[in-house]
Formats: C-alpha cells, sequence, structure tokens
C-alpha cells in the first residue's frame, strides 16, 4: 500500500517539522516511492533557490505613484 503525502506534509519533513511518526513514515515511503523521493527533490531545489533568492524593492517613483492612484481611488487628497 503506497501512502500519500501532501506537498505540506513533504516541506514540513523537509524543515525537520513532522512528528515522529509521520518522519518514520515518509522515510519509508521514500524508501519504495521513487515519485515521492522526485517531489521531495523538486521541493529541496526549490527551498534552495529560495535561500539565495535576493528580494528588490521597488522604485520610490513606482511607490509613489500607487499610493497617489489609491488616494484617488478612494477620494482622498493627494499629499505631496
Amino acid at each position: 500500500m503506497t501512502l500519500l503525502f501532501t506537498p505540506e506534509e513533504l516541506v514540513r519533513y523537509l524543515y525537520n517539522e513532522t512528528s515522529p511518526a509521520a518522519t518514520a513514515a515518509i522515510e519509508e515511503a521514500l524508501q519504495n516511492d521513487w515519485t515521492l523521493r522526485e517531489k521531495l527533490e523538486v521541493l529541496r531545489h526549490a527551498s534552495r533557490e529560495l535561500d539565495h533568492a535576493t528580494l528588490e524593492s521597488p522604485q520610490p517613483e513606482s511607490l509613489r505613484k500607487i499610493m497617489n492612484y489609491a488616494r484617488e481611488s478612494v477620494g482622498e487628497p493627494i499629499q505631496h
């Protein structure tokens, strides 16, 4: 019998947030299910990519335009 694990369960496993029983069940399933191993590897790769991602802030001019648009849409006067 193959157990089905959700992506959320695999992410918790990846970050060592599963119970001992769930960890044991996932590890047993990983030994017998190559598709589950592949899914875990995809999540592992995505996790590494996120760790190395650099987030950039928007330009101040873009923020000003967004804020002005928001103020106009609710009828508040635009402050400069």
